[in-house]
């Protein structure tokens, strides 16, 4: 029988091998004997008793379903307004657009939609267009993007970056701002009208600024040349987009809200995470306490149809929404709070049942006649 030796740096965490040929210490695949490769680290392990996981379940259910009830009553309060001006319908006023434009057209199609609204809007009205079966998620299209480009770094304004391929360059030009999320970016024109009821129409100020978030229009969208208003010379020797109708410096005339700034480019850029998915488009102020930012009665929307869908079966909308403290209608949290607050004063209630019924028999089962 062969004698094992022990060595006390062993026990240290340090092996001192065996012997081999020419003296050569042989590697073990033994763990060092430390707290953490011996699982000995402290750890605590709860022990769940009637006393503990009762209390839990029920404390649980009191917070979460009032939650649950004031985010539903405040998602509840918000009023939305929701239009579908796709025009895959025949009987559908844009019809004629979705059948017959595409990204070369050259001419814009319009179309007028009458919709009608039961109730008003009292506070700040928000208006988002929104897309569906839009993958904005696929890998490819998120990365096909320059940020340093959109940053104004003039490098990349002349060079920009491979991930933009195949809207890289055209005509031997680079393409500013390059990749396919820019080349993709809603051109729609949503205008507003209230019809009195004499049938006056009035449209509606929509406001265009202010719909970015601050952080990207001051920090990550900037125009190449610093503050230099002429633009024009800012993206000489650039292309635009391949299914722009406009150069990027023609985006708008106001100087703040032109080029990459522009806050609907901005907008547009910020992917979003679902194929469904709205955006918001232009801001309606509430002008005083004594009048409705929308009175109920009828409107109009005019649509300049520039964007094709038919190509993805995607659909469009247009909506129109109040916030709240929590944003814009969303039940499903509150749905989700009440849900699992339910569920576990359900449980705390069974499980009380079952360790008053059958909990003193089996105390007195333990105890010894």
């Amino acid at each position: 029988m062969m004698a094992s030796s022990y060595s006390a740096k062993e026990e240290d965490g340090h092996h001192s091998g065996s012997a081999g040929l020419g003296g050569a210490a042989v590697q073990t695949r033994k763990p060092d004997n430390t707290a953490f490769k011996q699982q000995r680290l402290p750890a605590w392990q709860p022990i769940l008793t009637a006393g503990t996981v009762l209390p839990a379940f029920f404390i649980i259910g009191l917070i979460f379903i009032p939650i649950g009830i004031g985010l539903y009553v405040t998602s509840n309060n918000i009023k939305e307004f929701e239009i579908d001006y796709t025009g895959t319908e025949m009987s559908s006023p844009c019809f004629n657009c979705s059948q017959s434009f595409s990204w070369n057209s050259t001419t814009p199609c319009r179309c007028v939609l009458f919709f009608s609204l039961d109730q008003p809007f009292e506070s700040n009205v928000f208006m988002y267009y929104g897309l569906s079966n839009f993958y904005q998620n696929h890998r490819r299209y998120v990365k096909s993007r320059d940020d340093s480009q959109l940053n104004g770094d003039l490098r990349s304004l002349k060079e920009p970056s491979k991930e933009c391929e195949p809207y890289r360059t055209n005509e031997n030009k680079p393409i500013a701002p390059c990749g396919a999320i820019a080349n993709s970016m809603f051109n729609d024109t949503l205008d507003l009208f209230y019809i009195d009821p004499n049938g006056t129409k009035t449209q509606i100020l929509l406001i265009k600024k202010g719909i970015a978030w601050w952080t990207d229009k001051h920090v990550k969208f900037r125009n190449p040349g610093g503050s230099n208003p002429n633009l024009t010379a800012a993206f000489i020797e650039t292309a635009k987009p391949v299914n722009w109708h406009k150069p990027v410096y023609e985006l708008d005339i106001d100087s703040e809200n032109n080029g990459f700034i522009n806050e609907d480019f901005i907008v547009w850029m910020r992917t979003a995470a679902l194929p469904t998915f709205r955006k918001l488009y232009r801001v309606i102020q509430k002008k005083n306490n004594m009048t409705p930012t929308l009175p109920k009665g009828s409107y109009s929307l005019e649509v300049t149809y520039n964007y094709p869908v038919r190509s993805f079966e995607g659909r469009k909308r247009m909506i129109l929404s109040t916030i709240s403290w929590m944003g814009g209608k969303n039940p499903f949290l509150g749905i989700a709070y009440i849900t699992v607050g339910s569920i576990c004063f359900f449980l705390g209630v069974v499980l009380l049942f079952i360790h008053h019924k059958y909990g003193n028999r089996n105390n007195s089962s333990d105890v010894p006649s």
